[in-house]
């Protein structure tokens, strides 16, 4: 399994881990819905499953993905201020570059 953070990204993320002040909490991205081969996601903080993989990426954040979804492996997490502020969840390895 790969996770991509963008800088903006992983400084929001990490403000937000050290805001919850629980130090066993880590990100976890996870499939809202998909339909074909494209898919919608979400993120929240949480605590790895029995059937979780936690990814190590370069940004020093641990990202929790469910090891049985295909959909997850290879996200790509960016923050962006413009035109709306937020932050935006895609999969270019697996050709969904953003909502449609």
């Amino acid at each position: 399994m790969n996770c991509k953070i963008t800088r903006n990204a992983a400084k929001k993320i990490k403000e937000e881990l050290q805001k919850e002040n629980k130090p066993e909490l880590m990100l976890r991205v996870f499939v809202t819905h998909s339909h074909g081969s494209h898919a919608h996601y979400g993120m929240d903080l949480d605590k790895p499953k029995e059937t979780d993989t936690v990814v190590e990426t370069d940004k020093e954040i641990s990202v929790i993905l469910q090891s049985d979804e295909p959909m997850l492996d290879g996200v790509k997490i960016d923050y962006l201020y413009f035109p709306e502020e937020g932050f935006i969840i895609t999969n270019p390895s697996k050709g969904n570059h953003g909502d449609h």
